[in-house]
């Protein structure tokens, strides 16, 4: 049986990433789901140099029940449908922890099981993969893991787990597409 050729993969958090993150509050609707400044560039580049895209995001609004897993679920197929249409592209994969923070579950961030989940489907390559978030808690994983790890648009600008600290998508395309 041939060996799977490992795949260079970019974790995205979703909330203060992908999309503008709500003060105090969660994307209940699609209406509230507005895309970040530059992501459809950045994420036409990613994959235009064959990264794989893994959307992996702390959702405790289902467990809070603000919203149902079928809203959830809603959202993001459209927000998939607007980075397709914008892109080409979409996530390859997604992934969401439902749980409330504090729960001890194993696939809410800081724990790394939807990555290690991403790692086994999809054969990522870690040492030159991905992780970009705007909170300790996306970089955490990202560094047990073994991605490099980059802090965005954030207060947080001394972070033990995170390799870079970045305004905007730009500043760190170049190091990644290399």
């Amino acid at each position: 049986m041939p060996v799977k050729e490992k795949r260079k993969t970019i974790f995205f958090d979703r909330d203060g990433v992908v999309n503008v993150k709500l003060e105090n509050d969660y994307v209940k609707s699609t209406s509230e789901f507005v895309f970040r400044k530059n992501f459809f560039s950045f994420f036409k580049t990613i994959k235009d140099n064959n990264f794989l895209a893994v959307l992996v995001t702390n959702q405790q609004c289902i467990e809070k029940k603000i919203i149902s897993e079928q809203t959830l679920v809603e959202i993001h197929n459209w927000m998939q449908e607007q980075i397709s249409i914008e892109t080409g592209y979409c996530f390859d994969d997604i992934y969401y922890g439902p749980h409330l923070n504090g729960g001890g579950c194993i696939c809410r961030k800081p724990a790394t099981g939807m990555f290690e989940a991403a790692i086994k489907k999809h054969n990522v390559d870690v040492f030159n993969s991905w992780t970009i978030g705007d909170s300790i808690t996306d970089m955490i994983p990202g560094k047990k893991i073994g991605t490099n790890t980059v802090l965005l648009n954030t207060s947080i600008k001394v972070c033990e787990y995170a390799d870079f600290f970045i305004d905007e998508f730009p500043e760190i395309e170049k190091q990644i597409i290399k």
